[in-house]
């Protein structure tokens, strides 16, 4: 018997990976609807994250007035005017105020019992709203860094290309377009359609990354 969740066609998924290159060229001419942006990050949030409290936050920056704002912020990179969009990807340090509406959901959809989710819920309150500062600010980025790399695998799966950018300064972002302390910047993408090629690149060997039961 074959299960409802097997992957039909596993050679497209790797397709996927294998085909995704970091862009830096991109035209210009390209605009991706509001439409199509939501149903990108819609299966981005598919992603897994801590206690599923699902604490990215998207600032999707696509008018040219704010991506040329933009523009100096991020090293003066060319791609922050030329593509579609730059999303910015922002972890919330609060997002254990969600908590309660996340598992009632998890109740709605029959995925829970409701005594199963209020325990949940106070537990996940209390616990992540104690935490340290860096302890918080760093299941953020854990949790950034998963739901960015699947926003990327979406987005080439959709025809679209991608780069990642950490070279940008984050003060300098957060007070130009207003982010509030309760939102840690993890990194920003740019998307659209390449220009030009990504360039290849190759990867270590995995004997030089790879250790079985103990480091070497």
């Amino acid at each position: 018997m074959t299960s409802t969740h097997t992957l039909q066609k596993p050679e497209a998924f790797l397709d996927v990976i294998q085909e995704r290159r970091s862009v830096r060229t991109y035209d210009p001419t390209v605009k991706i609807s509001r439409e199509e942006m939501s149903e990108i990050l819609k299966l981005s949030t598919l992603a897994p994250s801590s206690s599923n409290l699902q604490p990215w936050r998207f600032l999707v920056i696509d008018t040219p007035e704010l991506k040329e704002k933009l523009l100096p912020i991020a090293n003066n990179q060319q791609q922050v005017v030329e593509a579609s969009a730059i999303i910015a990807v922002l972890g919330d340090v609060k997002s254990y105020e969600k908590a309660e509406k996340i598992y009632k959901q998890a109740v709605e959809a029959g995925f829970m019992p409701e005594e199963t989710a209020k325990s949940f819920i106070e537990r996940t309150v209390e616990m992540y709203s104690s935490l340290p500062s860096e302890v918080a600010r760093q299941i953020v980025y854990t949790d950034g860094g998963l739901v960015s790399m699947q926003l990327m695998l979406v987005a080439r799966s959709k025809g679209y290309d991608t780069v990642p950018m950490g070279g940008y300064n984050k003060a300098k972002f957060v007070e130009a377009f207003g982010i509030s302390e309760q939102y840690v910047p993890v990194m920003l993408i740019a998307i659209g359609k390449a220009a030009k090629p990504g360039h290849q690149t190759t990867r270590l060997p995995l004997e030089d990354v790879v250790f079985f039961n103990e480091m070497k």
